[in-house]
């Protein structure tokens, strides 16, 4: 039985991942599957970016506006709902199209979410839930990672609370760093083309500042501080996203505008940087100039040659 395809389109926030996706889907018959761990949350719209309502329009979208900013939502939640989804639009006759920056939900979809079979600890949980919330405990949490897993604590940022202590979870119960556990490759149910979008680091440092500017000028502090009002903690794993931390304390009126945008910049900058790196690590990718003129027809050609090479392989 041919198993469904998949085109994953993925890259550095601001590449221009969105207009691609919406170009192919047109082409192919797709719809757009969102793979971004902020835009899954509800009422958080100028801050992650998400597609215009003229483009849900146009275009089926799917894994949006899913969960409320109040709630946790795991890498394995992400995976269980979207896998249902590529289900659903291939049985339809479409083309799923994966579409987001969130590089830990494209490896797990592609690769399966292994830990070595490491099992979980509820006391050993309560205990390092316990360390984050005394004073300074999200600094104590990373610091203990860094010796136990530095490589972990590399990609993880004390605030990511949940992650740091699954990855000491894992260290303790198996004496095994996360980062050093062995993968074995489930079999998985569809075929994945990662198409990956990249450009020379000042043309997109330049068009993050741009959009960050232009989210301020939507409201994105309004925003802010209407999460706030509706009862949204700033501890919570939705308001640790770039644009929305940040602007917690302007909201809280502890910090100015300037320096939160700033922080905002430069933060979204890093982050960039980040998800490039990560992606380079995903063997399968095909690499495609985001600042090329040809760059839309060259991703439809590589799409159309999968497609038709997975429908002869069946």
């Amino acid at each position: 039985m041919t198993k469904p395809s998949v085109i994953a389109i993925a890259g550095a926030t601001g590449s221009g991942k969105s207009a691609l996706a919406m170009a192919l889907a047109k082409r192919l018959g797709g719809e757009i599957i969102c793979m971004d761990s902020m835009q899954i949350y509800r009422r958080m719209d100028i801050g992650t970016a998400k597609p215009t309502p003229q483009e849900r329009r146009e275009i089926p979208h799917h894994m949006l506006d899913i969960v409320e900013p109040t709630e946790a939502y795991a890498v394995a939640d992400y995976a269980r709902e979207a896998e249902g989804v590529i289900g659903d639009v291939w049985a339809r006759g479409r083309l799923p199209l994966l579409v987001g920056g969130t590089g830990l939900y494209l490896k797990t979809l592609m690769h399966g979410l292994s830990l070595g079979g490491a099992k979980s600890d509820e006391k050993l949980r309560q205990r390092l839930n316990a360390i984050a919330d005394t004073p300074n405990g999200r600094e104590t949490l990373h610091a203990m990672l860094e010796k136990a897993d530095p490589d972990a604590a590399r990609r993880l940022h004390p605030n990511d609370v949940r992650r740091v202590v699954r990855a000491l979870e894992i260290y303790e119960l198996t004496g095994v760093p996360m980062s050093k556990q062995p993968r074995e490759e489930a079999q998985r149910p569809f075929r994945v083309l990662p198409l990956a979008l990249t450009m020379p680091r000042p043309a997109l440092y330049e068009r993050l500042e741009r959009r960050v500017h232009e989210m301020m000028h939507m409201g994105l502090l309004d925003e802010v501080r209407g999460l706030l009002e509706s009862g949204v903690s700033p501890q919570a794993q939705a308001m640790q996203g770039i644009g929305y931390k940040e602007l917690v304390s302007v909201a809280q009126g502890m910090d100015s505008i300037e320096e939160a945008v700033r922080q905002i910049i430069l933060h979204t900058r890093h982050y960039a940087k980040r998800q490039e790196t990560w992606l380079r690590t995903e063997p399968a990718a095909v690499w495609l100039d985001a600042l090329s003129t040809d760059m839309s027809a060259e991703a439809l050609r590589m799409a159309e040659r999968f497609l038709g090479e997975n429908e002869r392989n069946g």
